[in-house]
């Protein structure tokens, strides 16, 4: 028996997996919390500014895998022969000529301009807007693999917008890394940012990367743009790696670090819904829906029967970024779970307000799951209060971050079960836009599963998705799906099986639920989801 290790970087928390290479059983797992993130440092939420430092990243590597290695107990690190990371995405970091994020450099620690820039970070709006314009009239049209609308979530906007807004990262960055690479390349002791293996997955679906381009947007198209891009495609990189592939081995450093031999195998990262789908057992026409303060859906087809499609609206189609050898597509939510989030917020505010904080937790805590029981056993009708799940804007289909939530339809007996009702039917029907977008591309859909923190813990949201979509929606039996996923490309990285689909069939998650739809419930969500498509022209053509 050997082990992998997964390593999965959440928005708020690292969780560390050990899994056996035989079965994929999970072994022990640990999680830490980042601390500059848990107590909002370098964030403003009003700006949709959202930043992550380096450090935050480097202890969370070491705290979880020390943690994860003490509960698996004696004898099991000397017997670990790979690890794989998986990251949120975009979330891009200037760095030097070394490799190192500009934010860990004297006069650049607490400079959020030299952080990681978190994925759901829309400061870059309108450089993302002048991406779409110039590629939309440039031959080639460099979106076209990624749904052709370029997004503020995405790499290029937002190294632009950082140069423009700061000097000092300007002249100081010489290259940027996405963080699934970094911390990769972090394990095996080499960050030069001019020879790590970079993600397929986080260069195809967010910086523009296709074969047909022989590489990334060429350096006319970018100086066109903006003449502080110059260079820097040169600084970047022209190829990219599938997460089969290996990055190196532990370096001695983090082997003393972390108490593992320095044979162990780091393989090459990609994002965490992707390596999510990979845990959950992804297949051919499966959509693997990771739910939870957003959503990322991913799919997989041969790419000789699809591979010749552009499909609008969606976060990219590449070639080897979830399974090698088949068509990585993304779709997504801005916000999922984050919608709930806020309204347990508002209706917690006199809670927090008026209460010391113990005592309005454990009250807050209760909010959702009373809700969720509420809602659950009202009457639905066709007349129901209805919302608009683009609380952060929109990612797929025809991403705009510039659009805003809405709740229409309510009237003095809106109590706060039936507005929760709507706002879980909301991202119901987000979801069913996605779906409906790659249907008519022509990319069938044979299945629906979910993972991630939602999944697991609604039952309620996740029989509305189901009665929404008219698709049973099969939940993975792990928790840690992502981690799950990142260890299997792992132990492919490390050879231990030939093929990513060879180690899914050993050690993927199963199932332990399924959401039937019901049928009296089908046909009234039909008529209210075309209410939805309606509200949603109406505001997004009256800004």
């Amino acid at each position: 028996m050997s082990y992998v290790i997964g390593l999965d970087y959440g928005t708020d928390s690292v969780r560390a997996l050990i899994a056996g290479t035989a079965d994929g059983r999970e072994v022990a797992s640990a999680v830490f919390y980042y601390p500059r993130w848990k107590a909002g440092k370098y964030c403003n939420a009003a700006a949709s500014q959202f930043r992550q430092h380096p450090r935050d990243y480097l202890e969370g590597l070491e705290a979880s895998i020390r943690e994860v290695l003490l509960q698996a107990g004696p004898g099991v690190a000397a017997k670990v022969v790979g690890i794989s990371v998986d990251t949120t995405g975009s979330t891009p970091v200037a760095v030097d000529a070394s490799g190192t994020p500009l934010a860990l450099l004297p006069g650049f620690e607490d400079n959020p301009n030299g952080m990681f820039i978190l994925w759901k970070d829309h400061t870059a709006n309108a450089e993302a807007e002048e991406i779409n314009t110039l590629a939309h009239r440039w031959d080639p049209d460099f979106t076209q693999y990624v749904g052709g609308i370029y997004s503020s979530e995405w790499f290029w906007a937002k190294i632009l917008h950082t140069l423009r807004t700061d000097e000092a990262v300007r002249n100081a960055a010489f290259s940027w890394v996405e963080h699934c690479d970094w911390v990769s390349a972090v394990l095996t002791g080499d960050t030069n940012p001019l020879t790590i293996k970079r993600s397929r997955c986080a260069a195809g679906h967010k910086a523009m990367w296709h074969e047909a381009f022989e590489g990334l947007p060429g350096e006319t198209f970018l100086t066109r743009l903006d003449p502080l891009l110059a260079g820097l495609r040169e600084r970047l990189y022209r190829h990219t790696h599938t997460a089969d592939e290996r990055m190196g081995t532990l370096s001695q450093e983090w082997s003393a670090r972390l108490g593992l031999p320095e044979n162990v195998v780091v393989g090459v990262g990609a994002f965490d819904a992707h390596m999510g789908a990979v845990g959950a057992g992804i297949g051919p026409y499966s959509l693997v829906r990771v739910m939870g303060t957003s959503t990322c859906d991913m799919l997989v087809a041969p790419n000789e029967a699809v591979g010749h499609l552009l499909i609008r609206g969606i976060c990219g189609q590449v070639d080897g970024s979830i399974l090698p050898g088949m068509l990585g597509m993304e779709a997504g939510q801005s916000a999922f779970g984050d919608v709930y989030a806020w309204f347990q917020n508002l209706l917690a505010w006199p809670l927090r307000a008026f209460l010391n904080d113990d005592e309005a937790e454990k009250l807050v805590q209760h909010i959702i799951p009373a809700l969720s029981e509420k809602a659950a056993a009202l009457p639905l009708s066709e007349h129901d209060a209805l919302a608009l799940d683009w609380f952060n804007g929109r990612r797929t289909p025809d991403a705009n971050h510039t659009l805003k939530g809405a709740i229409s339809g309510l009237n003095l007996g809106s109590d706060a079960p039936r507005i929760f009702k709507a706002l879980v039917e909301a991202t119901a029907f987000g979801a069913k836009k996605i779906v409906e977008r790659f249907q008519s591309e022509g990319v069938p859909i044979r299945q629906v599963i979910g993972i991630g923190g939602v999944s697991k813990k609604s039952p309620f949201v996740m029989q509305v998705l189901a009665d929404v979509l008219n698709m049973p929606i099969k939940i993975v039996q792990s928790e840690q799906a992502c981690a799950l996923g990142a260890a299997i490309c792992a132990a492919t990285a490390a050879g231990v099986y030939p093929t990513m689909s060879a180690a899914q069939a050993a050690m993927a998650s199963g199932y332990d639920a399924e959401f039937q739809p019901r049928a009296d419930r089908v046909a009234v969500y039909e008529k209210l989801y075309r209410r939805y498509v309606k509200l949603g022209d109406l505001i997004e053509n009256n800004p």
